[in-house]
C-alpha cells in the first residue's frame, strides 16, 4: 500500500473544519494549523458583543472536534510564509513539509489604509472580539453614571460603520437591550439621550440582497429608533471624533467598524494571484493559480465562473460546499480520476434586525417578517456544530424571548490595580 500523503490545511474556519472532516483517512495525513485552538461561528458574533449569548456557545475546541480523527494532528501557530519549491510551510513553531497545502484562513477587517480607525475603532472577526465589544458597551454605561455632561454626550452615542448584515444585525441588537433591558440595570440614566447611528457607503442598508429586504430591513432599523446615514464614508477618527464625509462630525467613545473585509496572505505566493480584497485566484476546484499542490477554500478563495464572474459571495455556505468537493476532488487525483468542477448553487441569504423582523432571500422567494425571522433562527441553529450547543443557544433564545432579558452581562476585564 501506498504511503499516505501529507496534507496542511491552514484555517479552522467553516471551510478547513468541513475539508478536514472529509478528507478520506485511509489516503492522507492531515494537519491543521490555526492561531487560536477553537472554530468560531461567525454569524452570531454580534450576539455575543450585545451580551445574548455566551462566547462558549459558539466556540469550539479543534482538538475536540477532532478528537475522533487519528489522522489529524493540530498546532496552535501562525504561518507566515510557504516555499513552493521545496513544500514548506514556515510558521512561528517550527517549519512543516507538505504533499498538497489548502489555505483556508479567511479574511480580517478592512479599515481602507486608515491607521486612526484601526487604532480606534472596535473590530468584529474573532470571539475575543465580540467579548471586547461587551466589555467596552457595558462599561460605557457605567462610565456614563459619574461622567460630566461633556463626557456624557461621548458615551452616549454608538456608531456602526457597515449596513451589511453584521451591521444591521449590531444596530438591531443594541436597539433593543437600550428599550428593554438596559434601563432595568441602569435606573440613574436617561436612555432616550442614546442613539443608535448606523453609517454605511450605499444607498441603503443591506445593499446586496433584494429591494424588499432593503426596504423593510431600513423600515424595521427606523422604527426601533436607529438613525441611518447612507451614502456616506468615514474619512477619520481619533477616538473621540468621527468625522463623516457629508461634513458631519459625530462626538463619541464607540464606533464597532464592519465595513468589509480583506484576505489574510502569506509570504511566498506570488502577488498576481491576488484578486481584490487580497482574496487568491482559484480555478475550478479550487487550485491557486501557477501551482500545482496549492488549493485556497472559503472566504479567500477568489474563483470566477459564467454565474459569478466576479467571485463568489463570502458566505459559509459557500465555504462548506467548496470545503467538500475539494476533499473528493483531492482523493481523485491521487487515483488518478477525474476531477468536478466546483458550481454554487445560491441558497439565498438573510438577516435579523430583532425580534419577530428579519428579511430572507430565497432563490424564488422573498420574505420578511415573522416567518422570516423564524427561518433565520432554525437555520443558523442547524449549522451550529454540536447537539449540545444548539440546546445551550435555543435555551438562551428562548428565555429572551419570554423574558427579554438575559443576564448575560459581564464585565470580563481585569479589574483596577
Amino acid at each position: 500500500m501506498e504511503s499516505k500523503k501529507k496534507i496542511i490545511v491552514v484555517g479552522g474556519g467553516f471551510a478547513g473544519i468541513q475539508l478536514v472532516r472529509k478528507l478520506d483517512r485511509k489516503l492522507f495525513d492531515v494537519l491543521l494549523i490555526d492561531k487560536i485552538n477553537h472554530h468560531q461561528f461567525q454569524p452570531l458574533f454580534y450576539q455575543v458583543a450585545t451580551s445574548q449569548i455566551e462566547p462558549s456557545s459558539i466556540s469550539f475546541p479543534l482538538r475536540n472536534i477532532f478528537r475522533r480523527y487519528d489522522h489529524v494532528q493540530i498546532r496552535l501557530a501562525e504561518v507566515f510564509s510557504v516555499d513552493q519549491d521545496k513544500r514548506k510551510v514556515f510558521t512561528d513553531i517550527g517549519t512543516f513539509d507538505y504533499d498538497y497545502l489548502v489555505l483556508a484562513m479567511g479574511c480580517k477587517t478592512n479599515f481602507f489604509g486608515n491607521p486612526n480607525i484601526e487604532k480606534y475603532a472596535l473590530a468584529l472577526k474573532t470571539t475575543y472580539d465580540a467579548i471586547t465589544i461587551r466589555n467596552h458597551i457595558l462599561q460605557t454605561f457605567e462610565n456614563i453614571i459619574s461622567a460630566d455632561e461633556v463626557e456624557k454626550k461621548l458615551y452616549l452615542n454608538l456608531v456602526i460603520v457597515g449596513a451589511g448584515p453584521t451591521g444591521v444585525e449590531l444596530s438591531g441588537a443594541f436597539a433593543e437591550i437600550k428599550r428593554n433591558v438596559l434601563p432595568k440595570d441602569y435606573h440613574g440614566i436617561d436612555f432616550s439621550k442614546l442613539k443608535i447611528l448606523l453609517v454605511d457607503g450605499g444607498k441603503s442598508p443591506l445593499n446586496n440582497m433584494s429591494a424588499l429586504s432593503k426596504s423593510a430591513s431600513k423600515k424595521y432599523l427606523e422604527e426601533m429608533g436607529v438613525t441611518l446615514y447612507s451614502e456616506t464614508f468615514v474619512k477619520d477618527y481619533d477616538g473621540n471624533t468621527l468625522t463623516l464625509s457629508n461634513g458631519n462630525r459625530i462626538n463619541t467613545k464607540t464606533v464597532i467598524w464592519v465595513a468589509g473585509v480583506t484576505g489574510n496572505t502569506l509570504k511566498g505566493l506570488s502577488e498576481d494571484i491576488l484578486a481584490p480584497g487580497n482574496r487568491i485566484k482559484v480555478d475550478r476546484m479550487n487550485r491557486v493559480f501557477k501551482s500545482k499542490d496549492i488549493f485556497a477554500v472559503g472566504d479567500i478563495a477568489y474563483m470566477q465562473t459564467p454565474k459569478y464572474p466576479g467571485g463568489h459571495p463570502q458566505l459559509a455556505n459557500v465555504a462548506i460546499h467548496q470545503a467538500k468537493l475539494l476533499a473528493s476532488n483531492l482523493k481523485c487525483l491521487i487515483q488518478n480520476k477525474n476531477t468536478v468542477d466546483f458550481e454554487y448553487k445560491d441558497l439565498g441569504s438573510m438577516a435579523t434586525i430583532g425580534k419577530f423582523k428579519a428579511v430572507a432571500d430565497f432563490p424564488f422567494l422573498h420574505i420578511h417578517g415573522y416567518f422570516a425571522w423564524f427561518v433565520w433562527m432554525f437555520l443558523h441553529l442547524m449549522l451550529i456544530l454540536s447537539v449540545r450547543n444548539k440546546l445551550i443557544i435555543f435555551i438562551n433564545w428562548a428565555w429572551a424571548f419570554v423574558t427579554k432579558d438575559t443576564s448575560l452581562r459581564l464585565i470580563l476585564t481585569q479589574g483596577k490595580k
